[in-house]
């Protein structure tokens, strides 16, 4: 499995314990690494938050309630557990690498489809297909990073490659912005799916920059092909229940607040799509700044006290957005903590799940658990737009957001603390 860290090298720099003091320390392939993971989360989170941005528009022009609305959300993220699951264990037996391609242009190619849906069962169908690529993109790039990098640099590296995400996100408001006041409505959502088909150039710079890890290799090559069920073995199933657990957390508590933001804002606090526009840039704002501030936590004082800490921080600020009875003005700066808590957990998730689990089964045993997670998580958004009939929208995502990161907590603090591993073969 691993062992505890090693000593550096003569000629590896020391650690000064600055963010991006692993960025130094990288070899050229490590480098080509960092960035193609970087840009495929950048552009998978562009890609997935197009439909909530333009989900009240759609519901508006179909005529869909908020139920049915949610429940396509849910859909696609349920269909991404299972397509990082089976991601993570294809990326055991034919490569990280080739793996990650494969997975991008799948869900380019069915963001562009939705771009093209006469009426809202069309779209649904196609934002379920789409899901299957992007949790398998998450699955292998994760595991991909986490091989690559050394055991004293793999929190701050991978948590720095998964604040694409913010970027991303941030992509798509702008483009969001732009496209909504040159196009009417009904064209401009589709021209923002049709933008979801960008990450598909990427995989030209994978084919021709990118690596596979040493570990990865030596491990296929020592330790066979470990079949699907392997995760559920006695000695690593109880690792795997709370591991899923913990992915259930952090992501329903993401997901039921994430989603319905952009339509909270529209539908309680009666803003335009333009209009919104400031608060969900200080809420991206604060993401990228939790994803960076995570994955330095990570390092510094461990992956389980970063969840802790982070999970009840969520919940304080989910019910003050949510809650409290506040002016416009000051929900626009609270935007800001209430997206750096919500996403800075997230960079200790790659790392701690490629550090729980051995080689032969880590691509398989990091998909099935994040995957998981996201695929309950999944069931959060239907749920809080259905309970918002009976108890308004703030209330029904101030509930399932509480009970999603208090579920995160209590998984985390029964898991071990993994920083600090090294992976077989030393990384």
């Amino acid at each position: 499995m691993s062992t505890t860290a090693g000593t550096p090298s003569a000629e590896e720099p020391e650690d000064s314990g600055a963010l991006t003091a692993f960025y130094r320390a990288m070899t050229t392939d490590e480098r080509r690494t960092f960035w193609g993971c970087a840009a495929g989360w950048t552009l998978d989170g562009m890609d997935f938050m197009i439909y909530p941005l333009v989900l009240g528009t759609i519901m508006a022009q179909w005529q869909v309630a908020a139920g049915p609305a949610g429940f396509a959300a849910t859909l696609t993220l349920l269909s991404s557990a299972i397509g990082g699951w089976l991601a993570g264990w294809i990326s055991d037996r034919i490569g990280r690498v080739r793996t990650l391609q494969l997975t991008i242009l799948w869900f380019s190619v069915f963001s562009l489809l939705c771009a093209f849906a006469q009426n809202f069962e069309q779209l649904m169908v196609l934002r379920l297909l789409l899901g299957f690529g992007f949790g398998g993109e998450w699955a292998a790039g994760a595991v991909l990073m986490g091989e690559t990098i050394r055991a004293r640099y793999r929190g701050r590296a991978v948590g720095t490659v998964q604040s694409g995400w913010a970027v991303g996100w941030g992509l798509a408001v702008l483009a969001q912005a732009v496209i909504f006041s040159l196009l009417p409505p009904e064209e401009a959502w589709r021209a923002m799916f049709a933008i979801g088909f960008l990450p598909a150039l990427l995989v030209l710079y994978l084919r021709r920059a990118v690596k596979e890890p040493e570990v990865a290799v030596t491990s296929r090559a020592m330790q066979g092909k470990a079949p699907l069920s392997a995760i559920f073995a006695p000695g690593v199933l109880r690792t795997t229940i709370l591991a899923a657990a913990a992915m259930t957390g952090v992501q329903g508590g993401y997901y039921a607040v994430m989603v319905w933001v952009p339509t909270f804002l529209k539908t309680e606090r009666g803003l335009t799509v333009v209009g919104s526009t400031p608060y969900l840039a200080f809420l991206i704002l604060g993401a990228f700044c939790g994803f960076l501030t995570g994955a330095w936590l990570a390092d510094r004082i461990g992956r389980r006290p970063l969840f802790l800490v982070f999970s009840l921080c969520a919940i304080l600020t989910t019910l003050a957005y949510m809650q409290l009875p506040i002016s416009n003005e000051f929900m626009l700066v609270l935007g800001f903590p209430l997206g750096f808590f919500a996403h800075g957990a997230f960079s200790g998730c790659g790392p701690f799940l490629t550090e729980l689990f051995p080689g032969s089964i880590r691509g398989s045993a990091q998909g099935f658990c994040y995957n998981f997670g996201r695929g309950i998580g999944a069931l959060f958004p239907t749920l809080v737009g259905y309970l918002s009939g009976s108890f308004g929208l703030a209330a029904a995502i101030a509930i399932f957001g509480v009970a999603a990161n208090l579920l995160f907590f209590g998984a985390a603090y029964a898991l071990p603390e993994t920083r600090g591993r090294v992976l077989e073969g030393g990384r």
